[in-house]
């Protein structure tokens, strides 16, 4: 089967759309800098408003990340011998919104908030990750190698921090949101957080190491004050006796002074992935 470049070059078949070609992958370029410039100014607020560490710190690599994006899409306007320029992308403005409803719309805090976050940062990678393949293919097909691999580079980042994202959700976000949502009680569940945050004032808990599903590794430290559930809590009371904690996510087993308890590897005092 043709791929869906040759498809477009059968489509296009002759020299002369060239141009036009030229014209509408200078066009898609113009917007994805726009768009990654607005996802840029977005992602510090929504690392602010984030409740975990693990969600907090993706959205700051990804920002890194997106900086990088921004200066591989100036080269490319270099090396077509133009200068860098914007074209508004209505879609990233609205997807922008979307994340900014999130944040006003769920408690500050909140499990909920971040399963939020994470959904509105999805939109946004599916709508890069959209963007940007139909770039690589307008490249290769005007013979811009350079650019493709360029693009190409961008494009396996947003591929990845995609399925990150969906690994941090399943991990325990999700399932501690629902938890949250099934309690009626909003006074109740300011008390479980805040005693959350009393519990792991108290000291750290020690460095935690593991692997996905996906194969991509994480690290992270235990009792960072933000992963805020009443089961966490409770099984960290009942454990702060012991010491020497260490996590073995391969076989869900947790080893405390010689002492073996089995818990879910999705435990969020695990401190869970550093980032995206």
């Amino acid at each position: 089967m043709a791929s869906f470049t040759e498809q477009l070059a059968n489509f296009f078949g002759t020299r002369d759309t060239d141009t036009s070609l030229r014209e509408l992958f200078i066009s898609e370029l113009k917007g994805m800098y726009y768009a990654e410039k607005q996802i840029a100014d977005a992602l510090p607020n929504m690392a602010a408003a984030a409740t975990t560490d693990v969600v907090r710190d993706g959205f700051h690599q990804h920002l890194a990340e997106t900086e990088n994006q921004i200066r591989r899409i100036e080269q490319i306007f270099q090396q077509l011998g133009m200068e860098a320029d914007e074209k508004n992308c209505n879609a990233i403005d609205g997807l922008i919104d979307d994340g900014d409803v999130v944040i006003s719309d769920t408690d500050s805090g909140s499990l909920t908030r971040d399963a939020g976050l994470i959904i509105a940062g999805q939109k946004v990678e599916h709508h890069e990750i959209a963007a940007y393949g139909s770039l690589h293919s307008l490249a290769r097909l005007l013979g811009y190698h350079d650019a493709a691999q360029l693009i190409e580079e961008s494009l396996e980042e947003e591929k990845n921090t995609d399925r990150k994202l969906t690994e941090i959700a399943e991990s325990f976000i999700n399932e501690r949101a629902k938890m949250e949502s099934d309690n009626d009680d909003d006074t109740d569940r300011d008390g479980i957080r805040d005693r959350m945050r009393d519990t792991v004032r108290d000291g750290d808990y020690g460095q935690t190491t593991g692997t996905y599903a996906g194969g991509s590794s994480y690290s992270g430290v235990t009792g960072s004050g933000t992963e805020e559930n009443a089961d966490a809590a409770t099984w960290q009371r009942d454990q702060s006796s012991q010491g020497n904690r260490t996590w073995n996510s391969d076989d869900d087993t947790r080893s405390n002074s010689g002492n073996t308890t089995n818990r879910r590897d999705t435990d969020p005092l695990t401190g869970g992935p550093s980032g995206f």
